[in-house]
């Protein structure tokens, strides 16, 4: 067991190392100068003024998706909706904000959090639902549900929620009062904080320490051998599904309410995506997640530092988080998909084709 969570550290170790070196290779053979960019990288996530706290705001957003991401993945479910999840979360919590505008912090809060996590599990649960009761490919409904969810945001930041001292060139929501911010403009608060810090414990504690967690566990490894077991893997399917979901509404909550003060059409557009990579990077652990966030919040603010001090665009940075992506995908979507294999294909009667294998045998074995 110590072996294996080894090898568990190592691998995504492993990968970043070697995507870091071919990037710095491939940056040194188009003439940049290798050196400079590897100080304006250490200048923009940590010892430049303000550096730190701009790799803390994008790795919050990060790590609360990525802890929900993990989870479904625990579970042999690929929930890549968590950019859309995180819109909707975002929406509803500042519906509650505007709706809250004159009332006391300390019953408008709570309630536009509440309202974020239960709005994104329901996002997730619908495409939760189209898999595990017509089986439906999550990957697929998932990912159209983000599209959905981007749509949904145009149109609130444009219509019912636009700001009216907006200039027409943007589509932008009203701001919550500011008594309601959990944060400034930086992100960067003892709030926000107790809020990664609860959403770590409560992950780590639900995947390890819960029987929850061990049946998760156990479906995403034989999904099969855990109904034979007893588990019912439908219910740990929408456990999982509404958790991811949960998440990344709490993640919009924390944009909308800390950092933002309001929304506008198509924020953070690469945000859940990058999620989904620090889950895999974090090995789909909750300590790992949070070491992954943190280093992939480092290169986000690092992407926006570098411009400045080098004459490496921003999408150089993007490069490097594009090939981290690339080989971690390469070598850890395989094992995922060893377990999606390994899972009962469910249909609407409650049957599965694993499942009904050993059935059909017999009877072709009466039947001859």
């Amino acid at each position: 067991m110590i072996a294996g969570r080894v090898r568990g550290v190592l691998r995504p170790l492993s990968v970043v190392s070697i995507a870091i070196v071919l990037v710095l290779l491939i940056y040194g053979l188009l003439g940049y100068s290798v050196t400079a960019v590897v100080d304006g990288v250490l200048a923009g996530s940590v010892t430049s003024p303000s550096a730190a706290e701009q790799t803390l705001r994008w790795t919050v957003p990060l790590l609360l998706m990525g802890l929900g991401i993990a989870v479904a993945f625990k579970a042999g479910y690929f929930n890549v909706g968590a950019q859309g999840q995180m819109y909707v979360g975002a929406m509803a919590s500042l519906v509650v904000g505007l709706w809250g505008d004159g009332r006391a912090p300390v019953l408008v809060i709570p309630l536009a959090f509440v309202a974020a996590v239960l709005a994104g599990a329901v996002w997730s649960l619908a495409a939760g639902l189209l898999r595990l009761l017509l089986g439906a490919d999550e990957v697929v409904t998932s990912l159209m549900l983000n599209f959905v969810a981007v749509l949904l945001l145009q149109w609130s930041t444009s219509g019912p929620l636009k700001s009216r001292a907006g200039t027409g060139q943007a589509a932008t929501s009203e701001s919550i009062d500011a008594g309601y911010r959990i944060s400034t403009s930086t992100g960067v608060s003892v709030p926000i904080f107790v809020i990664c810090a609860a959403a770590v414990a409560v992950t780590a504690i639900l995947v390890n320490w819960t029987r929850t967690g061990l049946e998760i566990s156990l479906v995403g490894r034989n999904p099969v051998m855990a109904r034979w077991q007893g588990i019912n893997s439908t219910g740990v399917g929408l456990v999982v599904f509404g958790f991811s979901g949960g998440c990344a509404g709490l993640a919009g909550a924390v944009e909308a309410f800390g950092p933002a003060g309001s929304l506008r059409a198509g924020f953070s557009p690469q945000v859940g995506f990058m999620a989904v990579v620090v889950a895999l990077v974090g090995g789909l652990g909750a300590l790992g997640v949070l070491l992954a966030a943190l280093f992939f919040g480092a290169l986000r603010a690092a992407s926006l530092y570098l411009p400045v001090v080098t004459n490496l665009p921003q999408s150089g940075i993007d490069l490097l988080s594009g090939v981290i992506a690339l080989l971690i995908t390469a070598t850890g979507i395989p094992l995922l998909r060893r377990r999606r294999r390994r899972r009962r294909a469910p249909t609407a009667g409650g049957t599965s084709e694993v499942a009904d294998r050993p059935v059909a045998r017999r009877r072709e074995v009466v039947a001859r």
